[in-house]
């Protein structure tokens, strides 16, 4: 009889529920749905093809949620169970896996005079990627033009699913998006970008969210899929190209700075014998006595001067003497570009072995022109770091080349994108929605930046923080 009682009294209870009550039951529901959506996709995306018994496993959920999500998952097209696994016995597991053709990124990375544009999928796997020069003064406006027509070929001839976002690697400092959801960064150091309001009009156009961080931060990140997990814990990565540069990631977070700036070495003090006047007006700096305009300034003044009968002969074939013209003629043994080459890879050594002991680096990663000029360049660098370092600092540090060379601006500007759009905080934002595409934030950036182009206030949030005073 006391059972009996306890039932009814269960049965008095929830006839009793108001509506209130019941509401809160709907959104815990609710909750408990998209939390185990993104889990399990999470799991897929990241394991690979899976089973669903390894899935129930790992999410720690019933067979009958588990089937019931991954139904839900299949027909938002962002998986499928079509392979089939090993049989151990009975019958073949079918596999689950992640569809990484459900959408696509948008990729750009560009610097003074260069850029590069891409479209991957959403395993972060470039489909295509195209580079060109661009004119080093070319304004906003044009640049925005450019992407506009570069994009649109990319979309074209890939014939690719849903875009889910466009992501890009700007030639200057970037105030990041991390911790703040889906909105736009700063780009206020880069005026004629914000004053052409270069971010608004690609969300515009492309009716996606954006995400932006400088190049070298979009480069570090790409570099990072070519190394061991061990290695990019704790990894720098210099970009010897147009300007010096470097990104730094510790214990695998990439450092920003606070005004997300961290890396500019171009611009370290390298001593009262070099009287060369930097870009930035001071005198002395890193880049402008031992970067590739510095260098090809002193390839070409020994052509004219006969210092270097192999850069004579290649001026005058071509008019000018590049920084590859110089890794060129150390192949043919010419002992200035040689010379040349070893003393700029000192002094960039020396400035790194202060990183070296100031953030003690497992691997330092030389990218851009410069590290492309052959093995003189880069066992000169090694050089100046061990000479200047702590012994104990590089008894296991690794100085490599490059291994993606200039596709990395692009792989890592769709990792930026990618490990947004698949935050648990903006996963399960869209995940019952089927595509972030519809995630509120997104639609409210989308609505902001057509206001912001059409030269209407929007609501208030900005997009883009303004410049500061």
């Amino acid at each position: 009889m006391a059972v009996k009682s306890d039932l009814g009294q269960e049965a008095s209870r929830a006839l009793a529920k108001t509506p209130r009550d019941h509401a809160t039951d709907r959104v815990r529901a609710f909750e408990a749905e998209r939390q185990s959506l993104a889990s399990i996709l999470t799991i897929i995306r990241n394991g690979g093809p899976t089973t669903r018994l390894d899935i129930e496993r790992n999410a720690r959920l019933g067979r009958a949620v588990v089937v019931d999500r991954l139904e839900t998952l299949a027909n938002f097209g962002l998986i499928d169970d079509r392979d089939v696994g090993k049989s151990v016995g009975g019958r073949a597991p079918r596999l689950v896996r992640f569809r990484p053709e459900a959408g696509s990124v948008l990729v750009a990375n560009m610097d003074r005079d260069t850029i590069g544009v891409g479209l991957a999928g959403l395993d972060g796997q470039l489909v295509l990627e195209h580079y060109e020069d661009i004119d080093a003064g070319m304004s906003g406006d044009a640049l925005f033009q450019r992407l506009d027509a570069l994009f649109s070929w990319s979309l074209d001839k890939s014939g690719s699913a849903q875009l889910w976002g466009v992501s890009l690697g700007l030639p200057g400092p970037v105030t990041s998006q991390l911790g703040d959801g889906i909105q736009l960064p700063d780009v206020y150091a880069m005026p004629d970008l914000y004053n052409a309001r270069l971010l608004e009009r690609l969300v515009e156009r492309f009716e996606a969210p954006l995400w932006a961080r400088s190049a070298v931060q979009v480069a570090t990140k790409g570099e990072v899929g070519a190394l061991t997990p061990e290695q990019s814990r704790d990894m720098l990565f210099v970009d010897l190209g147009t300007e010096i540069s470097a990104g730094f990631l510790s214990e695998g977070r990439l450092h920003c700075g606070a005004q997300g700036i961290a890396g500019s070495i171009g611009h370290v003090y390298v001593g009262d014998a070099h009287t060369a006047i930097c870009s930035c007006g001071n005198v002395g700096c890193l880049q402008a006595v031992a970067g590739c305009e510095a260098i090809a300034r002193e390839g070409l003044r020994a052509a004219m001067e006969a210092q270097s009968r192999v850069l004579a002969e290649t001026l005058h074939k071509t008019g000018a003497v590049t920084v590859a013209d110089i890794g060129m003629a150390t192949r043919f043994g010419d002992t200035f570009s040689a010379d040349l080459l070893a003393r700029s890879g000192r002094l960039i050594g020396a400035v790194l072995a202060t990183l070296v002991n100031v953030l003690n680096p497992s691997i330092i990663v030389i990218g851009g022109e410069l590290a492309q000029t052959g093995d003189i360049c880069i066992a000169a660098i090694r050089e100046g770091i061990y000479r200047h370092s702590q012994p104990l600092l590089t008894r296991d540090l690794s100085v490599v080349r490059s291994r993606l060379g200039r596709s990395s601006g692009l792989v890592g500007a769709a990792e930026v994108a990618l490990d947004a759009l698949f935050s648990t905080d903006i996963l399960e934002g869209w995940i019952t929605l089927g595509s972030p595409l519809a995630h509120p934030d997104v639609m409210r950036l989308l609505e902001d930046a057509r206001r912001v182009v059409r030269g209407k206030p929007h609501d208030g949030r900005p997009i883009a923080r303004s410049v500061p005073a």
